[in-house]
């Protein structure tokens, strides 16, 4: 197929059932690229003898040498079947787990997706996690399985043993998508039984528009019918290929081709090739069970034969003989100097692209069995537009009505413009089309020749006046004049062709990299220069609705709303790969990209015409950012350009995260090491262009208390001396301090505030493991808790859906069901507060006696606040206050902490008479609002994810002491603000109870897979010890001779882990890093040997590293903290020659 003209794709964007809109999923190194350069050669955009080798679609230099995609690349392609035209969008993705935020962004904009599998490794980890993605977004996929070639060159198969590995494959893949499928029907049956035993209230529930079952969920799992979700050749939504040899094909051209010779109809030949059928010559009938009698199936007799017998004769033998008879069978024309080429791949490559074309294969599948943007399903508009934990049916009358907009995808002008942008990315500004060098027009042509002709003039009179002084003199009067006018002329014409190339170069310095929006147009006609509505992530179209006038549009002067924001679309652009093509309107069904936006979106957001819009779902993205660097410039003066690069990086990148911390480091924070090695090249070279110093690795860690161990570090049992060894510490530490704390032997601590009229007593205990886990998953639904209080204590209501109602409810029964024994008696209905950040992984518990305060669960109770003693209720948020801190930083390294329960056992208050004599009424209402802003103030100085927490939560502690003291004047004594006493006291004693535990470090741990075959597999073992790794599992791959290891590896001691492991594996073995959970470190960070074994065992100075004071050394001494340890050891006396004598 020739060149396609940018006309005619314009003219392909108005018909909407005609447009695909797709991306390719797979693991790393399946083919994707490679595959997605034989679809665009298919267009002629690059030559066919390139594709697989010139990997368009990946711009970038490091993905050049790398040899893997790091980022999502658009590019639009025609595709002509039979009568009709298609416009295929074509997103390729990253396969590398480090850049699955990538694959996220791309895959919100298609409605299909194109999976790639391997031949030789199968499924692999992220294959899964792709399938997931395509899952959760509601997009249905199509399968390829690529690399073909190697079953036959590699692997040396026959064409039987290829067939049965095959099979293995599909079965695999099917088997993810049912286990998806399976859990969805599980989770959807609940709900409907829910439902039937009352569980929900009548009319809660929303019935789908129209009255439109997607499935009958209540029929149950073996009723439901799942056959279209699964990948079968036969249905036609396999191709089998070789990207890199440019063949591929479906059953369906199979088929088509033997449905003349043998006269069999095609449709019986489209059921019967895949599966177990033979042909009886005979009978000359298909029939069934080839395997029982022995027979060859269809599919190995009639295609894989075929293939198998083409790579014989071309690439093993080299049968010049065969290869000519083969090329007239097939009736190819086949060029000489391709017969002749010393490269065998030339002419296979050469023969297939002819007999089976790979983008005829896969985009005609594409076309048939993927659905254009019209047919977007009821259930993914919902989806979509139902974000956080509002319910569809909750939302205003004007924003449901928007769901026909995205079902009709009409672009008419009464349409409602609706635009979801994934992702910004970067260009340069050379890239752009408009500042792109122009071909010449005529009229500047002829003037440029004109000012070379002049220029050319004055340099031969000049050098005849050098010749010849005398002649030149006598004339001069009479040339004077013209050539003046000349020069005139051409000075003129010089200034402007200056002006003209100064003028870009002024700006390019001012502005390089310029962003553009990727996106989707999802209803109406997006135009250039119209005025949008862009919508943040909490906008709320309710509050909007009864601000703003009705039929207001993004051209009247807007109120100002929260979250909302107007700006015009100064540029529209069709993504071509490595080019963009500027637009001036775009269809609904559309993949764009839009220039201009870069001040109104940082990452990812909504656009529309219709403030009822409600902004759409956030992104899910499987990676977590883990691996954090500090990073400044070289050069002390070069400070604000790194921020301003680092700026643009934070928003260039999907899951890169930049922070500052309360030191004043500027953090990067990434996905893993890859990841972040691309950020700090691209802050180098494109967006801060200075020299940069990253530190090491900053490794997360978290502080954990345990139950006392029952053996030490030999086994030997322990009994009660440890107990009382910590209590006899802590009692000598007492007896230095007089004022500190006081710990008995159960381990409560009470501590007395410096003006002596408060005292606090607490308890630390460690929480179960599984009520640890529950807490850190369910942040959010913590967030929506704490949030609800906050407006009960306003005297507001917020509105909560009936579904997040039900999830708050079977988080409680779980926490419940976790914190079993007379220890936990009614420790679920006694929580305080959870922490850090008010939504952490600690529970503070309320154990004062005839303290009753408001609950945490009052959203579910719909209780009001009691009137309570004055006192208590005015300093409990300073309680919670300190928590919050001393949660937010541990004793052991300053590190957050993790599943550790605090109980205030006493709180005894000695307020002076003066104290308590205020105005009640005015001290209440005061009390509210300081709580609330220090509450607020907390959030805001947290939520950048502080790695050691303390001074920015110390500062909003202390405004919010502050806030206390300015109602409470006369509390101010020499100590300061009462309040604030009562915080840092609390702190103090959530530290000591802390310390008198067992105290034990957490460490971030990841998931980690490796393939790898059987004669590396000891050295694969190796790398894993060395580096504190544990193994999981490991199984064989059938069919193979690979091993799938699994292990988990701590993120500390996995950087440089997987150049090590291919070096030391010669490149056959690979890990993909995914971080998991965090897991207690058990060795004691503070042990040293005491008994006469552990001597023996470990020697004096426990010559054996300990692991966690490794960790935590290593932590503090960055932090600037204490570090115990000996600068010299086993010093020798420094002699001199002098005293030697």
């Amino acid at each position: 197929m020739g060149h396609t003209s940018l006309e005619k794709l314009i003219r392909l964007q108005k018909k909407t059932s005609n447009i695909r809109n797709i991306c390719i999923l797979a693991h790393v190194d399946h083919g994707k690229t490679t595959l997605a350069d034989c679809l665009v050669a298919s267009n002629g955009i690059i030559s066919t003898r390139l594709a697989g080798k010139m990997r368009y679609l990946d711009s970038r230099e490091d993905e050049q040498i790398r040899g893997i995609t790091m980022k999502s690349s658009a590019i639009s392609l025609h595709f002509t079947s039979g009568e009709s035209e298609y416009l295929i969008n074509l997103i390729d993705s990253p396969g590398h787990v480090d850049f699955s935020s990538e694959v996220s962004t791309a895959v919100r904009l298609c409605d299909g997706a194109i999976v790639v599998v391997d031949a030789v490794e199968g499924v692999c980890p992220q294959t899964q996690a792709v399938l997931r993605q395509a899952w959760l977004e509601n997009i249905r996929p199509v399968l390829v399985i690529n690399k073909i070639d190697r079953l036959i060159v590699e692997l040396k198969l026959s064409p039987q043993e290829a067939y049965t590995h095959l099979q293995k494959i599909l079965e695999q893949v099917n088997a993810v998508t049912g286990a998806l499928f399976t859990s969805k029907v599980l989770e959807e049956r609940a709900v409907k039984e829910a439902e039937l035993e009352g569980a929900v209230p009548e009319g809660e529930v929303p019935e789908l528009s129209g009255g439109e079952q997607v499935y009958d969920w209540s029929a149950g799992l073996e009723e439901t019918d799942d056959s279209h979700l699964y990948f079968s050749p036969d249905q036609g939504n396999v191709v089998f290929a070789s990207a890199f040899d440019s063949w591929g094909f479906s059953i369906h051209q199979f088929a088509q081709i033997y449905c003349q010779k043998m006269g069999i109809r095609s449709e019986v030949l489209q059921k019967t090739l895949w599966g177990d059928f033979y042909i009886n010559p005979k009978a000359k009938k298909i029939m069934k069970g080839a395997q029982s009698k022995g027979k060859k199936p269809l599919f190995v007799q009639l295609v894989l034969d075929n293939i198998w017998s083409l790579y014989d004769a071309v690439v093993t033998r080299r049968d010049k003989e065969k290869v000519e008879k083969i090329v007239a069978s097939l009736g190819l024309k086949v060029m000489a100097r391709d017969l002749r080429h010393s490269d065998p791949k030339v002419l296979l490559s050469a023969i297939c692209s002819q007999w089976l074309p790979l983008s005829q294969a896969v985009l005609s599948m594409v076309c048939e069995r993927l659905p254009s943007p019209s047919e977007m399903s009821a259930e993914r508009v919902e989806k979509l537009m139902s974000v956080g934990t509002r319910r569809f049916d909750s939302l205003p009358e004007k924003t449901q009505q928007l769901k026909q907009a995205f079902l009709d995808c009409v672009s008419e002008d009464s349409a409602p413009v609706i635009v979801f942008v994934s992702k910004m990315f970067a260009v340069d500004s050379k890239a752009l089309p408009q500042n792109k060098q122009r071909p010449l027009t005529q009229e500047e042509l002829a003037q440029r020749r004109e000012l070379a002709r002049q220029r050319h003039a004055e340099r031969q009179a000049t050098s005849q006046i050098a010749e010849d002084p005398d002649s030149a003199s006598a004339g001069g009067a009479q040339t004077a004049t013209p050539t003046n006018n000349t020069n005139t002329d051409a000075d003129a014409l010089c200034a402007q062709t200056e002006a003209l190339s100064v003028k870009p170069a002024e700006e390019e310095e001012e502005k390089k990299e310029h962003f553009i929006a990727f996106a989707r147009v999802y209803s109406g006609v997006v135009r250039r220069g119209q005025r949008v509505f862009v919508l943040g992530p909490k906008y709320d179209p309710a509050l909007t609705l009864r601000t703003l006038p009705e039929g207001c549009s993004a051209d009247d002067t807007v109120p100002s709303v929260p979250h909302l924001a107007c700006c015009t679309l100064e540029h529209l652009y069709m993504l071509m790969g490595r080019e963009l093509e500027e637009l001036e309107e775009v269809p609904a069904g559309n993949v764009l990209g839009i220039a201009g936006m870069e001040d109104f979106i940082l990452k990812s957001a909504t656009v529309s015409t219709s403030p009822a819009c409600p902004p759409f779902t956030p992104l899910n993205f499987e990676a977590t950012p883990i691996v954090r660097v500090a990073i400044e410039p070289k050069h002390p003066s070069e400070m604000p350009k790194l921020v301003r690069g680092m700026r643009l990086l934070n928003q260039a990148d999907p899951c890169a995260e930049v922070l500052i911390q309360e030191t004043g480091e500027h953090v990067l924070v990434t996905a893993g090491e890859v990841h972040l090695q691309r950020c700090l090249d691209d802050l180098r070279e494109r967006f801060a262009k200075i020299e940069i110093s990253a530190s090491k690795p900053i490794i997360p860690f978290r502080e954990t208390i345990i139950r006392p161990p029952k053996v030490d570090m030999v086994n030997e049992d322990l009994g009660r001396q440890q107990k009382v060894a910590v209590i006899h510490q802590a009692k000598e530490e007492q007896s230095k301090y007089h004022e500190g704390p006081q710990v008995d032997s159960g381990g409560l601590v009470n501590l007395t505030t410096p003006n002596k009229m408060a005292t606090i007593g607490v308890r630390a205990v460690p929480l179960p493991e599984e009520a640890t886990r529950l807490l850190e998953g369910s942040a959010e639904l913590i967030r929506t808790m704490e949030q609800f209080s906050l407006f009960a204590r306003e005297g507001k209501t917020l509105e909560i859906s009936q579904k997040t109602l039900e999830q708050i409810q079977e988080f409680r029964t779980r926490l419940e069901g976790h914190l079993q024994g007379w220890k936990w008696r009614n420790a679920v209905e006694r929580i305080w507060a959870f922490g850090p950040r008010r939504c952490g992984p600690n529970i503070l518990l309320n154990g004062v006696e005839g303290y009753q305060r408001p609950s945490v669960w009052q959203c579910l109770e719909g209780e009001k606040e009691k009137p309570e003693a004055a006192t208590l209720r005015d300093f409990d948020n300073s309680i919670v206050n300190g928590f919050q801190l001393a949660t937010l930083s541990g004793p052991m390294c300053e590190e957050p902490l993790m599943g550790v329960c605090f109980s205030v056992e006493s709180w005894e208050m000695k307020l002076a008479p003066q104290f308590t004599q205020q105005d009640s009424v005015e001290e209440e209402t005061t009390s509210r609002q300081g709580s609330e802003n220090s509450d607020n103030e907390t959030r805001a100085a947290v939520s950048g994810e502080s790695e050691s927490g303390g001074s920015n939560e110390a500062e909003a502690s202390s405004s919010s002491a502050g806030g206390q003291s300015r109602w409470r004047g006369d509390v101010t004594d020499c100590y300061g603000p009462f309040s604030g006493q009562l915080i840092a006291a609390m702190k103090e004693a959530c530290r000591h109870a802390f310390q008198a535990k067992p105290q034990r470090l957490m460490a971030a741990m990841y998931t980690c897979e490796i393939m790898a075959t059987a004669e590396v597999l000891g050295r694969v073992y190796g790398v894993l010890s060395k580096r504190e790794g544990r193994v999981l599992n490991e199984e064989m791959k059938e069919g193979t001779d690979m091993f799938i290891i699994r292990a988990v590896l701590p993120v500390a001691e996995s950087f440089g882990f997987a150049d090590e492991m291919r070096k030391r594996t010669s490149g056959l073995a690979s890990p993909q890093l995914v971080f998991s959970h965090w897991e207690v470190i058990s060795s004691d960070p503070f042990w040293v040997p005491t008994t006469e074994e552990e001597y023996l065992h470990f020697g004096e100075k426990a010559d054996s590293a300990n692991q966690a004071l490794k960790y935590m050394n290593a932590v503090r001494k960055r932090k600037g903290l204490y570090v115990e340890e000996k600068i010299v050891e086993h010093a020798e006396k420094q002699r001199t020659l002098g005293k030697n004598k």
